[in-house]
């Protein structure tokens, strides 16, 4: 039998126990009983279709037994393989839905242990999500806008006088201890109850606010104050839900991080009050004229009412919101409020019921007041209080701290003399200026101001027509000439400094000088030759002698000084500034109170007031003599406070700048510039009380000014014509203004002071200047003196005659005229045998002074040589006999 038994395959056994082709699957195992194929050399293996193609065709029933045995033991194989087959369970899904063993709906609906692992998987996303979220978020900055405030500017009565500067933002914050308690109170009882007790959020609250957003229901707000001060101080407006969600993380950490207390005041000092009032501090001042710090349990309840809505809460009436916010819906909804927010209070324990009780009348607040503005005067006022503060050193205050604003700065400024310089102005140029008509009379601007003198503080000015359209301070540095109101500074100089000796050096100690008396005379007559202090003659540097016009090139002959200035005669005083030295005049202007920066180039013509110190220094120099010699420098910021404490307060100093006789005698000359037959100020008579002042007119008629005082006010007016729209803005002359050949400053600025000056004295005391005494000597300056009874000098265009060099000094009442100059008064300086030793006395007629032999008693200002009486009884006028004081 063996030997017809078939042989395997050559190599068939090695085949099949090498290992399958890299990345294919075996072939599964023949069955070599059943007649297996044989495959080729070039197929190591095959599949199911590869063995139906390779089985033999036909071969008998056992055969075919054999290849169906097989081909189910590979299929079996196969997909025991893959997991299919009904021998091995299938493997359970990690998440059984749709639910499997189930048909139909049921497929699809989940079983509890899915709905609970879903909601706890929800839940514990979210948390793990508001953790790093809250984690991750900080708390920005606060908003530009909720950090910047204004400037809030008082009258010196303490009324407000406006706000500006700073942000857009009416703001003025404050710290919590500088609000009113019940204030307090009332905005924690009606918006935030628990609010020393919450964390700084209302979940529920901020859902129902999203959910309503989302809806697309109405918008709503944080719930809690935290919340509102967080909006208000870090975020914007917006009602979105990412700006609502930014809004929650960081009210959480602002609660955690933050003291109640801040948080408190940072709302009352962001949140919105209407009237364009943000802060309690600039809403309390809106309302009721009043810090918040003194608001009233009743104000404060009505102030927290307006938070809920100013439009619908202002009883005054809202912004445009038709019928439902008229005054009177406004008013019945703001005392409903206003009443529930007292009960609510009482509520929760912060107002006793007795208390309550006893509030029953509505805080009705003032009417709202025109929107804060620089118009006017008011723009120059908040410049001027500006400069005062950064330009004091002791202020700390500079230029960029006080632009952002939050300070309270009480101004000297009265309101009342305020309005009514600018009242009176503006009268006089709609009466006398008319631009239509004639030419000359555009571009006519003034400048004043008044200083109280012994104080220095700036009562009032007049900058211009309107701060917003003429930028230029009028009132303080222009560059306008003063002319002869620069002369009481010669005269001053004079006095206290003396002439020099002109047979001396040019620099001379005291010992060499001469003080001189008002009664000195000098040539008063036009283009007089001008000379060195030593008699030569002054030479410019093209080697030109000064030969200086007086005003209408008039010719007043030999003239004391006294008259000169009642005349305002140029030639007396140019010459006088020659003798005492041009370095003395300039420090008597400056120890009088004019500042550096204004005064000219030192030439001759110093003396004429070529230099330009601003109305404000002018006044305040004045007021140096109206204080007998006492200067202080002019102020208009008397304190100023942020968040109620005051960070700069005003110290008043004063310095001694001229011996009060010497003061004393400048305003007696000034006096008789108002009160002289020929003063060139009599305008100012009208004011009936003592007044004493200087006109100004400079040689191009360019500039006027009046400058004057009494004991209480000090005032200075200037006129001139500038365009101020002009690219290059120039004086122009005022020839033909107001059809008038001339303006002079005894014209318009003269009326302007006389006017305003009649309205600010009004029911103010009147007061005399203290009586001048002796000073100085007589002296005569590089010529004779004149005879008794001088022949008037003609001027060089019109035939005028002299007035006497002899003074008269006119009052309401009858007084005499004092007595021509006996020829032995006359002197030449550093003559040795001219000794006048009857000078002026002091007053009473107490000086019994012998002038070669002759008993001298006379007045304040009695010549030497009057008659005396040797008892010394007889009182002394103002050039000696009886006393000429006015009222």
């Amino acid at each position: 039998m063996s030997e017809h038994r078939r042989k395997q395959p050559q190599g068939r056994g090695r085949r099949a126990s090498q290992p399958p082709p890299s990345g294919r699957r075996a072939a599964p195992p023949r069955d070599t009983s059943a007649g297996s194929y044989e495959q080729g050399p070039d197929r190591a293996t095959g599949g199911r279709a590869e063995a139906r193609r390779g089985a033999p065709q036909g071969g008998g029933r056992r055969r075919a037994a054999g290849a169906a045995a097989a081909s189910g033991a590979v299929a079996g194989g196969r997909a025991a393989a893959r997991g299919r087959g009904q021998a091995q369970p299938g493997k359970k899904r990690f998440i059984d839905y749709p639910r499997s063993g189930r048909e139909g709906a049921r497929r699809w609906i989940p079983s509890w242990k899915q709905v609970l692992g879903t909601y706890v998987g929800f839940a514990a996303l979210m948390m793990g999500l508001a953790g790093i979220a809250y984690a991750m978020v900080e708390v920005p900055n606060a908003q530009e806008a909720a950090k910047s405030q204004k400037n809030v500017y008082y009258w010196a009565n303490g009324d407000r006088m406006v706000t500006a500067g700073g942000g857009d933002q009416n703001r003025q914050n404050v710290d919590l201890p500088q609000v009113a308690k019940s204030m307090q109170d009332a905005v924690i009882s009606a918006e935030n109850e628990s609010f020393y007790d919450d964390p700084g959020v209302d979940p529920m609250g901020i859902g129902r606010a999203m959910f309503k957003m989302a809806t697309g229901g109405e918008t709503q707000s944080g719930s809690t104050i935290t919340q509102q001060y967080v909006k208000n101080n870090y975020l914007d407006q917006s009602q979105t839900l990412s700006r609502k969600a930014k809004e929650l993380l960081i009210s959480i950490k602002v609660g955690v991080n933050e003291e109640k207390d801040d948080i408190l005041a940072g709302y009352l000092n962001t949140a919105y009050f209407g009237r364009g009032a943000y802060g309690i501090q600039a809403a309390s001042q809106a309302y009721y004229s009043k810090d918040a710090i003194d608001l009233s349990p009743s104000e404060s309840a009505f102030l927290a009412a307006v938070l809920n809505g100013a439009n619908l809460y202002d009883p005054h009436g809202g912004e445009g919101g038709g019928a439902l916010q008229t005054p009177e819906a406004n008013t019945e909804r703001a005392k409903a409020r206003w009443s529930w927010i007292l009960d609510r209070e009482v509520k929760t324990g912060r107002l006793e019921s007795g208390k309550r009780d006893a509030i029953t009348k509505f805080p009705m607040p003032k009417r709202p007041e025109k929107a804060t503005n620089l118009k006017g005067q008011i723009g120059y006022l908040v410049n001027l209080a500006n400069n005062n503060v950064t330009n004091d050193p002791d202020s700390g205050i500079t230029d960029r701290k006080l632009k952002k604003g939050g300070y309270q700065i009480y101004t000297t400024f009265d309101k009342e003399k305020t309005l009514a310089l600018e009242k009176t102005v503006q009268k006089v140029k709609k009466k006398n200026f008319d631009p239509k008509k004639r030419e000359r009379d555009k571009y006519v601007q003034f400048g004043g101001a008044s200083v109280k003198p012994g104080d220095g503080a700036i009562v009032a000015i007049y900058g211009g027509d309107d701060a917003v359209t003429h930028y230029t301070n009028n009132a303080d540095y222009t560059g306008a000439s003063v002319g002869s109101t620069f002369k009481p500074f010669v005269m001053a100089a004079a006095m206290r400094d003396g002439v020099r000796d002109p047979n001396g050096p040019e620099q001379q100690g005291m010992d060499q000088r001469t003080l001189v008396s008002p009664r000195s005379v000098y040539n008063g007559d036009n283009k007089v030759k001008l000379l060195q202090y030593n008699g030569e003659t002054w030479l410019n540097k093209d080697n030109e002698e000064w030969h200086q016009k007086n005003d209408d090139s008039k010719s007043y002959g030999q003239i004391n000084l006294m008259q000169a200035m009642e005349v305002s005669a140029n030639t007396p005083f140019i010459q006088l500034g020659m003798d005492v030295g041009l370095d003395k005049v300039k420090e008597s202007a400056l120890d009088a109170g004019v500042n550096e920066e204004s005064l000219s180039a030192i030439t001759p013509a110093f003396s004429l007031g070529t230099s330009a110190p601003s109305a404000i220094r002018m006044a305040s120099s004045y007021a140096t003599f109206a204080q007998s010699g006492e200067k202080t420098e002019p102020y208009s910021v008397t304190e100023v406070k942020e968040k109620g404490a005051v960070v700069y307060e005003h110290e008043k100093k004063t310095q001694r700048a001229f011996d009060a006789n010497v003061a004393d005698n400048i305003t007696s000359m000034l006096e008789n510039v108002v009160q002289g037959d020929e003063g060139t100020g009599s305008v100012a008579r009208a004011l009936n009380r003592p007044v004493a002042g200087k006109t100004g007119t400079t040689d191009d008629n360019k500039h006027a000014w009046f400058t004057g005082y009494t004991k209480q006010l000090s005032t200075s007016i200037g006129m001139w014509r500038v365009d101020d729209q002009a690219e290059r803005q120039e004086f122009l002359t005022m020839y033909g203004t107001a059809g008038l050949e001339q303006i002079h400053g005894a014209s318009f600025p003269a009326e302007v002071w006389t006017d305003y000056m009649l309205e600010a004295m009004k029911g103010q005391q009147k007061l005399d200047f203290p009586e001048p005494g002796a000073i100085g000597d007589k002296v005569c300056s590089h010529s004779s003196c004149p005879s008794p009874t001088p022949s008037p000098t003609p001027s060089e265009t019109e035939e005028t005659e002299s007035p006497s060099p002899t003074p008269t000094r006119s009052s309401p009442s009858p007084s005499p005229t004092k007595p021509s100059p006996s020829p032995t008064d006359t002197c030449l300086p550093g003559q040795p045998d001219c000794d006048d030793e009857g000078t002026i006395s002091g007053p009473g007629g107490e000086d019994g002074g012998a002038d070669n032999g002759g008993a001298d008693n006379g007045g304040a200002n009695g010549d030497p040589g009057d008659p005396g009486d040797p008892a010394g009884t007889t009182d002394g006028g103002l050039f000696g006999g009886p006393n000429a004081r006015r009222d």
